[in-house]
């Protein structure tokens, strides 16, 4: 198959550890996958890991032979992919697209703070807890990075028990305000769906066949 892009996939695992999902499944559609690793929460506080996979992006990018970057992960991941795809890796418009998997986006939402109130991994990430106005938890915060307008595709499943729904749900209306292509896929199942589950995999072929050019 003709590779028609380099995905950087960012592991999930809470930034405490590492999740099993490699986005493997991924390379089917065509896509030279490269794997990004970071400081995990008690290493390094924010936004340590931020610098760690743009590290590996810029890394990637050097391999890709002209391909263009896309930069992907789940869960916690998902989070880092999106901050590299609306904050770019050394200018704004240098991450072709950005694909995030049940990320967790808002570390002061409602539902999220009451699900995780007495395990919170942003705390950890931070260094101490998210707090409004906090210039660390700012940064931290997807929507606080809106504007670029390069493309997000978010995959959530609605029975999500570790990373609430919601949070993909409102950062879809934030992304499509502030000018973002964004393709919401919102399906049944809970935390950590398989990639090459039908639908997803589906609505994944789609979103690259509007970011990419025509194999």
């Amino acid at each position: 198959m003709t590779e028609r892009a380099v995905l950087l996939w960012i592991h999930g695992g809470g930034w405490r550890g590492r999740s099993d999902e490699d986005g493997a499944a991924l390379a089917r559609l065509g896509l030279r996958v490269v794997a990004a690793t970071y400081r995990f929460s008690h290493q390094a506080h924010w936004p340590a890991q931020l610098d760690d996979v743009r590290r590996a992006a810029r890394a990637a990018r050097e391999e890709a032979g002209g391909l263009p970057l896309l930069v992907a992960g789940d869960s916690a991941g998902g989070t880092l992919a999106l901050h590299l795809a609306l904050r770019g890796v050394d200018r704004p418009d240098d991450v072709a697209a950005g694909l995030a998997y049940w990320p967790v986006s808002d570390p002061l939402d409602d539902e999220w703070r009451r699900s995780r109130a007495s395990d919170d991994p942003w705390a950890d990430l931070l260094g101490h807890p998210p707090v409004a106005g906090d210039p660390a938890t700012v940064d931290s915060t997807v929507a606080s990075h809106l504007g670029n307008r390069v493309p997000v595709l978010l995959v959530h499943g609605t029975g999500d028990a570790a990373v609430p729904v919601g949070q993909s749900v409102a950062l879809t209306g934030a992304l499509v305000a502030a000018g973002h292509p964004t393709h919401t896929w919102i399906t049944h199942g809970g935390h950590a769906l398989a990639l090459d589950r039908p639908d997803i995999r589906a609505v994944t072929a789609a979103f690259l066949d509007t970011v990419l050019p025509a194999r």
